[in-house]
């Protein structure tokens, strides 16, 4: 059976090719958007909503969160990247049960759709078994949210346990195109597992038709210089591969990756507190390499898209001299949206208004105190607005938040569970 859905009297931004504001409709029939006009006529049977004073745009794009540490938010703050490491990965991870590897990934897919992300690349590397990615796949896939799934192999299997592993989610879980959930390798290596690890990390992605991301050019210039020197000697240099964190990256290797078709994901609030560089963020786009945003890790930053927009605008413009002075509140955006759809493999299918596209939209409150007046729409998005101002979120045409409350899911109880699971980590299991 058909379904509509009529938004109408937004104040809408479409970010692609450039942002642009206008008042208007949106129609979206089948969970994908039929039409944006400045006013449509009525559809029988169609839900209406009503988006006077609100601001309507696609969902942002999280190219790079670690989404199943949502339970343990805030536990390593004011922490260097090797500290980050041991706490996170040496200490807590491997408490991790499946069960608490799932409820952490609903409740970080929850956060995000609760504050306007409609897209996330989960890069999860808290596989220890296989029962623990099973758990994972099903919180994506309950929480609502559009998601690729980046697997990171943490058996002890080997070589033969990544390369069996792998080809099993990927038959299980991702065999059929469509639906909201798709794939990718997160590879570990070179720089942070070692460079016979990678060999075989960029052999699953190709043997599985994958795109993939790794941790690349974050670990001080002569790592990054060296790492990349192997990607090119072994012809892993190439497209469908984002770079996190590619601070250290000179302007002629970020032209290369770029030249490669490579793209980049930069995580300016965690790379900032945790000193994994200045972020790479105008230099990389300068540099011809598409960029994404990421919130990557709350157990040290803050998980919504403002506060990474934010950074993300703060650190470029200061850098000395005046160097990123150029960076606009759009360029910010497009990197939130459209951009950050292309770096994740999506951008034929979510990131903008284009007709054809999936339904991935937000809808913020324009008349609040912390809103009003809304005299540059885009402006007000980037420094102005926060997750106080989210007020539907709506994903492949199904509305997911509806008056600034999440649906479909008892939200109470989820908190309970997720409290019980990070009582449990912390101490220790």
């Amino acid at each position: 059976m058909a379904t509509s859905l009529l938004i109408r009297n937004g104040l809408l931004i479409d970010p692609d090719p450039v942002p642009v504001v206008r008042s208007g409709d949106v129609l979206v029939e089948d969970g994908v958007i039929a039409a944006v006009e400045t006013s449509l006529p009525d559809v029988p049977g169609a839900e209406v909503i009503d988006a006077m004073d609100r601001i309507v745009m696609p969902g942002f794009v999280d190219t790079h969160r670690h989404t199943w540490q949502a339970g343990i938010r805030s536990v390593a703050p004011d922490v260097t990247f090797a500290k980050y490491l041991g706490r996170v990965l040496g200490e807590l991870a491997p408490r991790y049960r499946p069960e608490d590897a799932y409820i952490g990934n609903l409740a970080g897919a929850l956060e995000c759709l609760d504050g306007g992300v409609t897209t996330l690349l989960d890069w999860s590397h808290v596989q220890l078994t296989p029962g623990h990615t099973d758990a994972v796949v099903d919180a994506l896939r309950r929480s609502g949210i559009r998601a690729v799934f980046g697997y990171c192999y943490g058996g002890d299997g080997g070589p033969q346990g990544l390369a069996a592993e792998g080809r099993r989610v990927r038959e299980r879980y991702f065999d059929r195109s469509g639906g909201l959930l798709s794939m990718a390798v997160a590879a570990l290596g070179p720089e942070i597992a070692g460079e016979e690890l990678a060999l075989h990390e960029w052999r699953l992605a190709r043997d599985l038709d994958l795109p993939l991301s790794v941790h690349m050019g974050g670990h001080g210039a002569e790592s990054a210089e060296r790492g990349l020197a192997f990607l090119v000697k072994n012809d892993l240099l190439g497209p469908r591969t984002t770079f996190v964190h590619p601070n250290f990256y000179t302007d002629d290797a970020l032209r290369r990756i770029g030249d490669s078709g490579g793209t980049a994901s930069v995580s300016p609030f965690v790379e900032a507190g945790l000193g994994i560089g200045h972020p790479a963020t105008g230099r990389a786009r300068a540099n011809g390499v598409p960029t994404g945003l990421g919130a990557d890790t709350v157990a040290s930053a803050p998980g919504d898209m403002f506060s990474v927009m934010r950074a993300a605008y703060a650190l470029e413009r200061a850098r000395p001299e005046g160097a990123g002075m150029g960076l606009t509140t759009g360029d910010v955006l497009r990197m939130a949206t459209i951009e950050g759809a292309r770096v994740a493999g999506l951008g034929e299918v979510t990131g903008s208004l284009t007709p054809g596209k999936q339904a991935d939209l937000v809808l913020l409150r324009a008349d609040t105190l912390g809103m009003a007046p809304v005299h540059d729409p885009i402006g007000a998005v980037v420094l102005s607005a926060d997750r106080s101002a989210v007020d539907t979120v709506i994903v492949g045409g199904r509305v997911v938040k509806r008056d600034g409350v999440l649906c479909h899911h008892d939200v109470p109880a989820l908190l309970a569970a997720l409290t019980e699971s990070a009582g449990y980590l912390v101490a220790g299991g």
